[in-house]
């Protein structure tokens, strides 16, 4: 028998809890709730989920500040829910470690594609064994998942260190932003999905280069894509 696989449903609005929680559990989810941020890090804490469906504009605690703190001791995968599509609000909620964001009004059917993308892609790269790969001062061991720098732990979302794997598996070679898109998150390429692959290269030049503003480790190749050689 398949393990259950666990959802938790973040949301102040009991309406929208509800139809996650009916959409989800007729998909053969277990769904728990939580109506704040603040009361997602203490479920969290007390519990194992294999999936975190986190809304942003909530009282209490928002869910920008509620991913921050769930970063600090979980790697669970986070959808964002949100009526906010401003960049900016999409920079903050991948800033906090968010793995994927997903605009307010939505259809059942693009959620769910984004929860089983991001649940699939939650168990890539586990295990297989293979010797750490060096690129520089960076270490990637795909065994365990981690990624250091210098010998350091460098923290990282599931996302961003599938981006990476995807531009070490095409080493030498540049990878446009819809196969990286496509590849890492496991969806049709739409006009702003450029933009997403673009902010979590970001945040991988933050993390990794020495001098995120002139990056020598992952290179933009103009009208290509992004590169590592």
């Amino acid at each position: 028998m398949n393990p259950v696989i666990r959802i938790l449903v973040v949301d102040d609005e009991p309406d929208i809890r509800n139809v996650l929680r009916i959409l989800l559990t007729a998909h053969g989810y277990a769904v728990e709730e939580a109506a704040n941020g603040r009361a997602a890090v203490q479920r969290v804490q007390e519990q194992s989920f294999d999936l975190i469906i986190l809304d942003i504009m909530m009282p209490d605690m928002n869910g920008i500040d509620a991913c921050a703190q769930l970063r600090q001791f979980t790697t669970v995968p986070i959808l964002f829910l949100t009526a906010r599509d401003q960049d900016h609000d999409l920079s903050a909620a991948f800033d906090s470690g968010g793995d994927d964001y997903l605009v307010k009004p939505f259809s059942n059917h693009e959620l769910l594609l984004r929860v089983d993308a991001l649940l699939r892609r939650y168990r890539v790269y586990k295990g297989k064994g293979e010797a750490p790969t060096l690129i520089s001062s960076i270490e990637i061991n795909r065994e365990r998942s981690t990624v250091s720098k210098h010998g350091v732990t460098v923290d990282m979302t599931k996302t961003e260190l599938e981006l990476l794997l995807c531009l070490i598996d095409h080493r030498g070679n540049p990878v446009s932003a819809r196969d990286l898109y496509e590849t890492v998150w496991g969806e049709s390429f739409m006009p702003n999905s450029a933009n997403t692959v673009m902010v979590h290269i970001l945040k991988l030049r933050r993390k990794l280069e020495d001098d995120p503003a002139n990056p020598v480790l992952i290179r933009t190749v103009w009208g290509k894509g992004y590169q590592i050689d």
